[in-house]
């Protein structure tokens, strides 16, 4: 609840919070429109393949030309103000510079920015949940080593729900269930970037189709970031993927408690301790009222008769025994929120949200009969999308991760609907990403139960 005044308190001694940004995507320019106008915070650089994007991207964001107009980081650094650079190492390196944001989205991308940012010193907030997926509590390990905060993204749902379940295990609570909402029918897995627009168009009114990424608006779509930030937020939390993965039931905001419990107890949930995501969509296509399709929730049980009488009293969202209760947020504001984990890293040394264990996994799943000799798009594309799965299941069948199927040619035929396999592709062990993967695996084996809080 400080945070703000320790900001003001690096103002007033003329040290903000430095920071390197790379990734002048959605997610970045919100975080450079807000830390812009906060007070003991400095944007050295900008670090984007595109350099020009990065600089219409500010201006888009409301920064006046003259504050992004220094020559290098070290004018930056000297002036106070802001570079933008096409050279994302020399921004992890540079001395001005102690947290890194990473949200350029890709997680090959993501890991090898990560370990540099690591190797310098550097904080590092991850925006890239796709990497946070693939080898997260292996990164969280080495920063940890190191001596530096590895934290999830603030403002992202994944850190939102991890401060859910942190307020209700504090506060003596048992988490039933933790998630989010989404737009959801089972035809959506097989979307793609050519087919999205169907679904866009029916609640989205996008006039300039060229100002939006169709194949990471799929992803949202066919289920794969879901599985993704339900994985980051199991490994960061100790809850547990369901057998079966994510089933998206319908459910308005005030029926959570009813929906996100156990079977046993009339719920639709394999069992407690698991994440799920609602969707605003019933089976029959009608919208969902009151949905949470933007939100973030968490579900609790009541020890006691008194506790559930307590539930009662302060109006809490209970299920029809009075058993369970729900607290939700409405929304969330991605990078407009995300200077919360750069001050958190930075002055508290403390993670909005971090990986301790290998509970769940993201693994690439059929759209479609996929033929040898094919080669695989990754998120959100024409092939493959990314279903949620216990790490120990993963791992002990050898399905290949999402975040490793972009770019690499099938051996072997592949049925729509199953799993990708190790063995199905062609894989190079010599790459960064999948050497990391594979010690995140050998390191924290598929941890199970035995990791849960």
């Amino acid at each position: 609840m400080n945070l703000s005044r320790l900001l003001r308190a690096r103002a007033s001694a003329g040290r903000p919070v430095t920071v390197g940004l790379i990734g002048a995507g959605k997610f970045g320019t919100m975080f450079m429109s807000q830390v812009r106008v906060t007070e003991g915070m400095q944007l050295v650089g900008v670090a984007d393949l595109n350099v020009a994007r990065a600089r219409s991207q500010l201006a888009s964001a409301g920064w006046p030309a003259e504050q992004y107009a220094a020559a290098s980081l070290d004018d930056a650094a000297k002036s106070g103000g802001t570079a933008v650079v096409d050279d994302a190492e020399a921004l992890i390196r540079h001395p001005a510079v102690e947290v890194i944001v990473e949200a350029t989205g890709d997680p090959k991308t993501g890991i090898r920015f990560c370990l540099a940012a690591i190797a310098a010193g550097k904080h590092i907030v991850m925006v890239n949940v796709e990497a946070d997926a693939l080898a997260g509590p292996l990164l969280a390990q080495r920063a940890a080593a190191a001596g530096v905060v590895y934290s999830l993204a603030w403002g992202d749902q994944p850190a939102l729900i991890c401060e859910q379940v942190d307020w209700a295990r504090t506060a003596g609570f048992r988490v039933v269930a933790a998630g989010k909402g989404t737009r959801y029918l089972p035809t959506y897995h097989a979307s793609n970037p050519d087919t999205v627009w169907e679904i866009l168009d029916q609640y989205l009114k996008i006039e300039d189709r060229g100002s939006i990424n169709p194949k990471m608006f799929n992803s949202f779509i066919d289920g794969t970031k879901s599985g993704i930030e339900m994985t980051a937020v199991c490994n960061a939390t100790g809850l547990e993927a369901q057998a079966g993965g994510l089933s998206f039931p319908p459910a308005t905001r005030f029926e959570l408690a009813e929906i996100c419990k156990p079977r046993d107890s009339g719920g639709m949930l394999e069992r407690a301790g698991v994440t799920e995501v609602t969707s605003s969509v019933y089976r029959d296509g009608r919208e969902v009222p009151h949905h949470l399709a933007m939100g973030t929730y968490v579900v609790i049980e009541a020890e006691s008769d008194y506790a559930r009488r307590c539930f009662s009293e302060y109006h809490m969202l209970q299920d029809s025994s009075g058993r369970y209760a729900s607290l939700y947020r409405p929304t969330h504001m991605i990078g407009l929120e995300l200077g919360i984990s750069v001050a958190s890293a930075a002055l508290r040394r403390e993670p909005t949200g971090s990986p301790t264990c290998f509970n769940s996994d993201v693994v690439a799943t059929a759209k479609r009969p996929l033929a040898a000799g094919e080669v695989l798009d990754g998120e959100g594309g024409f092939l493959v999308w990314g279903r949620q799965c216990p790490a120990a299941r993963s791992l002990a069948e050898g399905y290949l991760p999402l975040g490793l199927a972009q770019h690499v040619r099938l051996k072997s035929a592949v049925a729509e609907g199953e799993p990708v396999r190790w063995r199905d592709v062609e894989i190079d062990e010599a790459d960064l990403a999948v050497r990391t993967r594979r010690e995140m695996e050998a390191t924290f084996g598929g941890s199970g139960r035995q990791a849960a809080a």
